[in-house]
């Protein structure tokens, strides 16, 4: 496996690199960057996408299998990278998450990708890709994929997937008794950016590393118990990652339970490593790992946080992507 040279990647220095708006009728391509996949599920998610009227598109290679990794990473990044090239496809979709995206990155040529630039959309284990792309300008979408979440229904909040991709600007608003929770009052402005918690923790000591300063941080994760929960947030804390965060929400944390009955809750946990940061903080909002209505969030934009005592609002003001 060839791989370039290895330089530590910095961020952007404020510049923003908005794709195209996607549409109805539009070509979307689908890559697999990471884990094999099920291909009934990817066939059945495809119909989805279908019935929405976009066009989905892939490569073969995308049914390859190379132990659990969806072919060779080589095969992998050139397979991203000629998406992003090909002219037809309007956006690019991953078809699942799993684990093998973080080999891609010393593989990739960004000047390719950053010449072409399309809505990437995806979450967990692409969270390696989504957060590397938006350290170097490009606005990139944290949302359902085609395996994992359009062959389920009721898996894709539609109506932010329309808003987000289509070039409007979009906004979520949470009441008292919705799933969202207020965990510290206060409002922030700064660029969204984040994902799935395990990856961004993994990304310390790379030349990948992870760049949160001055954002609005969004965490999520799948089936991590409270503990190790615990343990990748003071990683993050003791490693310097959340002394510049302007404010923090957490996902719905699926499944992230310790087995047995306990006198302690994920939130109480959560509270107390990140509720002396100064900084808003709320808790489930469903994007990534859900049980119901994953929503797009765009990463690299500027967004703003409000914690009430009963509401906790997140508004993009301007269009994420370029209207055509």
């Amino acid at each position: 496996m060839k791989m370039r040279t290895m330089r530590q990647h910095r961020p952007s220095g404020g510049r923003t690199i908005k794709p195209r708006a996607l549409r109805r009728g539009d070509t979307v391509g689908i890559v697999a960057p990471a884990s094999a996949m099920d291909t009934d599920a990817f066939k059945k998610g495809c119909a989805a996408l279908q019935s929405l009227g976009y066009k989905p598109f892939f490569f073969d290679s995308i049914f390859d299998r190379d132990l659990y990794f969806a072919g060779s990473a080589e095969q992998r990044a050139r397979d991203l990278e000629a998406m992003f090239e090909r002219k037809e496809v309007a956006a690019i979709l991953c078809a699942r998450g799993g684990y093998g995206a973080n080999y891609l990155l010393p593989l990739l040529d960004m000047d390719r990708i950053l010449a072409n630039p399309k809505p990437f959309i995806g979450y967990s284990d692409v969270t390696s890709l989504l957060t590397y792309f938006a350290d170097r300008g490009l606005v990139t979408f944290h949302g359902p994929m085609v395996a994992s979440d359009f062959s389920c229904d009721g898996h894709v909040a539609l109506k932010a997937w329309r808003k987000v991709l289509g070039g409007e600007a979009w906004k979520a608003q949470y009441g008292r008794r919705s799933e969202v929770q207020v965990m510290v009052k206060g409002e922030a402005e700064g660029k969204l950016y984040g994902g799935c918690l395990s990856m961004l923790t993994a990304s310390l000591g790379t030349p990948y590393e992870i760049h949160p300063d001055g954002t609005i941080l969004f965490l999520e994760d799948l089936a991590a118990k409270p503990y190790q929960v615990d343990r990748m947030l003071m990683q993050l804390k003791l490693a310097g990652k959340l002394g510049k965060v302007r404010g923090i929400i957490f996902g719905e944390m699926l499944e992230c339970v310790q087995p047995g009955s306990k006198s302690y809750s994920l939130e109480e946990i959560v509270l107390r490593i990140v509720g002396d940061l100064g900084v808003p903080v709320a808790y489930g909002l469903r994007s990534g790992h859900v049980s119901t209505g994953n929503i797009v969030l765009p990463l690299g934009v500027k967004a703003r946080l409000s914690v009430s005592k009963t509401t906790v609002k997140l508004h993009v003001d301007a269009a994420t992507v370029a209207r055509r």
